[in-house]
């Protein structure tokens, strides 16, 4: 019962953030986009945007067999955008009413919390198992 509110509650989050990324808060959203990253800033927005409706919605709506995939493909994102956050406290951009290096620096703190939750919430670990016990000796 907790894991699957807390995996309900977790795509919630993606499905909403990224329809912000795509509209209210995509200036905010732009505004982590590390400055040395090659590609276009507003195309890393929409696109990690739309990454995040996928991953919400399939949060809320994958069957039993595929969570642990979905979990392993949510932490992974999460993983993945992590250097725009440490870009964000590394080069002092304020963003998110995160106006101060203390509060970009908390902040930090909080994403393996995010990779965690996807994680036990989904069962990401079974997915693991399940590969390690089909590979050939």
């Amino acid at each position: 019962m907790t894991r699957t509110a807390l995996r309900l509650l977790l795509g919630a989050f993606l499905a909403l953030a990224g329809l912000s990324h795509l509209t209210w808060e995509r200036s905010e959203f732009a505004a982590q986009v590390p400055s040395w990253f090659p590609l276009d800033t507003d195309l890393v927005v929409i696109v990690s945007g739309v990454v995040e409706i996928a991953l919400g919605v399939a949060l809320l709506a994958a069957p039993v067999a595929v969570r642990p995939l979905v979990g392993l493909a949510t932490a992974g994102f999460f993983v993945a955008i992590f250097p725009g956050n440490i870009a964000q406290y590394v080069e002092g951009t304020d963003a998110f009413g995160l106006d101060s290096d203390t509060a970009r620096l908390v902040r930090l703190f909080f994403q393996p919390v995010l990779v965690a939750w996807a994680w036990w919430s989904t069962r990401a670990g079974d997915a693991l198992a399940g590969w390690r016990d089909r590979r050939p000796d």
